[in-house]
């Protein structure tokens, strides 16, 4: 078993009418996916896909954490249970490197050169693409300005953390049922630790040093991890230490949010009148302050059924699935996938529904998840290597105690570094 397999095992248990024409098929297709709502939607719009081609589509749904443990599973092992799978850009590469997943090559009409190259970049290997992004997202702030504005504060782009923590001081009113910040706090590599990661990032600090000797304990993690339990804890909601992408979107839609830091993605789904955007704060660190991400789809190695389970994914990616998604009646330009094409942000229509769409563009653009002398290592909210699920995980947990308040700052931090340290010697990283 290679090191990668008992890595992902270890981490597994811890309509447009434009359609593209194919050939009927009595073909179901079992396609895994992330409860996110433009994943949700794909459901309804894909009704024309088998309207069309004859291709039947089950879907199987999941929250963030849960698919990540049942994908990785199921593709380690080569068991088979889905056709098409929701990974990211920690996953791709890596996986496609291990010969997991099947490359993807789709027709001319595709123009995959109207994939945003940080994208496309971070979802392939060795110039290969591997996985087709649904929607691609960094992260920002979203901010209430009828707030900000009624008690006389600001946030602007790249804002310090002090400004932010006295802007959620500002419109912080628990008795009017308004938090000031609501931040990630559920356990989970992609759940807080997306956002702590990128924090950390902005101050300065990283998972690992050059040697990939884990650095939890170094200041700029103290400094961060302390900063971020005083601002959740004191201006968040209650039981932040529970709430990841899908309850904060919920709380915010409810007015309950006068600030929300996370994925750009996000804008597409507020409901709230009076939304703003700025760019992610930063510490000091001049790379950082915000991550790149991309849900994409992937075909499993070996699926019985990787050429029709392609042919939809070529669909679902395509700039004829956006159209379709702006013509649904339940839908429209402001709810089409964002991310993951130039021809969207061209698009007039989009701009006009679209108020975050510059917003979004300019941290998707500014990310970086090159390998820089601050971290050794690819991405910015992860670490681009197997062992950086399983240790993220257990960090997470960590990180919620400390939120939670069950353990001190610095024992969380101190259990961090003895549980990465664990896993890293044990994947042969160093003695």
């Amino acid at each position: 078993m290679t090191s990668l397999h008992k890595v992902a095992l270890g981490a597994a248990f811890a309509a447009s009418t434009a359609l593209t024409s194919f050939a009927a098929s009595a073909t179901e297709l079992t396609i895994a996916i992330v409860n996110n709502g433009h994943m949700i939607n794909m459901q309804k719009v894909a009704e024309a896909y088998t309207k069309e081609t004859g291709v039947k589509l089950k879907w199987v749904s999941l929250e963030e954490g849960v698919l990540r443990e049942q994908v990785t599973s199921d593709t380690a092992t080569g068991g088979g249970e889905y056709d098409i799978i929701n990974i990211g850009m920690q996953e791709a590469p890596i996986w496609g490197k291990a010969g997991w997943i099947e490359p993807l090559k789709f027709s001319s009409s595709y123009d995959i050169d109207d994939m945003l190259p940080a994208i496309r970049n971070g979802l392939s290997h060795e110039g290969t693409l591997y996985a087709a992004p649904f929607y691609g997202e960094s992260s920002m702030v979203m901010y209430r300005k009828d707030l900000t504005d009624a008690a006389g504060v600001s946030i602007a782009d790249n804002d310090s953390w002090e400004n932010i923590k006295k802007v959620a001081m500002a419109i912080h009113n628990p008795d009017k049922g308004i938090y000031g910040a609501c931040l990630r706090g559920k356990p989970g590599w992609g759940d807080n630790m997306a956002f702590i990661t990128t924090m950390v990032n902005s101050f300065g600090g990283a998972w690992f040093d050059k040697d990939f000797r884990p650095t939890i304990d170094s200041d700029a993690w103290k400094k961060a991890i302390n900063f971020y339990v005083d601002l959740l804890g004191t201006y968040g909601p209650p039981g932040s230490e529970g709430n990841s992408f899908n309850e904060i979107l919920a709380l915010y839609n409810e007015g309950k949010c006068g600030m929300w830091i996370d994925a750009t993605i996000a804008a597409s789904f507020l409901k709230v009148d009076g939304v703003a955007y700025a760019q992610s704060p930063n510490a000091g660190n001049p790379v950082g302050a915000n991550w790149l991400w991309a849900w994409a789809m992937a075909v499993p190695a070996g699926s019985p059924n990787a050429e029709e389970s392609k042919k939809f994914i070529e669909w679902a990616t395509s700039k004829n699935y956006i159209k379709a998604v702006a013509a649904h009646p339940e839908f429209g330009w402001g709810k089409v996938p964002t991310g993951t094409r130039a021809s969207t942000y061209a698009s007039p229509e989009f701009q006009k529904v679209a108020k975050f769409a510059s917003a979004e563009m300019a941290a998707i653009e500014s990310a970086a998840p090159q390998a820089t002398d601050v971290k050794p290592y690819v991405g910015v909210q992860f670490a681009a290597i197997p062992e950086f699920p399983q240790v993220g995980s257990a960090v997470a947990q960590e990180m919620a105690a400390a939120l939670s308040g069950a353990k001190s700052v610095d024992e969380a931090l101190k259990a961090s570094q003895a549980a990465a340290d664990a896993i890293m010697k044990e994947a042969g990283y160093y003695e």
